[in-house]
């Protein structure tokens, strides 16, 4: 009888040492803590988040906004920072995680919810869409390109670089020309 309540206190021990000592996570937060896990053999991308036509429109900013918080002296909200990119990243996937990582607010309407059938990032450290005038909004680069189709579309490959920015002028002030308008 004593060793078999020694036995049973011995394996509850252990159970005790095993369940306190493991570290238990769901698939995205291992990600997010191995987010730096970055070897010479990794395919990698690049991200940036910037804010700083803001600057230039700062009287067109909502009051409410008008803070360092919200938008950076700099107009820098994540300088150009590396991830591994992982099979079928998209430009979405890059952001979420980053933003996630970096504690950035985001907010985001899902591809389901619209007609593009692409996720649409409605605000990204609290400026929305119309924060900073009736033309102002979010919209990404990649490799020095507006692509005319949905970040959540948008497969990444090794190398690419990707910019988020935020226009005040429907992606003028930001160096996008839509439908052939080279006026600017």
């Amino acid at each position: 009888m004593k060793k078999d309540i020694l036995a049973l206190l011995s394996l509850a021990l252990i159970i005790a040492v095993l369940i306190h000592g493991t570290n238990i996570q769901s698939v995205d937060e291992y990600y997010l803590t191995h987010i730096d896990d970055i070897t010479p053999q990794s395919e990698t991308v690049f991200i940036s988040i910037h804010c700083d036509t803001v600057l230039q429109n700062y009287d067109e900013l909502d009051k409410a906004l008008q803070s360092d918080k919200y938008v950076p002296q700099n107009g820098v909200i994540l300088p150009e920072t590396e991830y591994v990119l992982r099979p079928g990243d998209t430009v979405f996937d890059i952001l979420d995680r980053a933003v996630r990582y970096n504690k950035i607010q985001m907010e985001y309407q899902g591809a389901d919810k619209n007609s593009y059938g692409s996720v649409y990032v409605q605000g990204i450290n609290y400026l929305y869409e119309f924060s900073c005038g009736p033309l102002s909004g979010w919209m990404y680069q990649v490799n020095g390109e507006f692509p005319n189709y949905g970040c959540s579309k948008y497969k990444l490959k090794d190398g690419d670089r990707i910019a988020w920015v935020y226009t005040c002028d429907l992606g003028k002030d930001v160096g996008c020309i839509w439908m052939g308008d080279e006026t600017g």
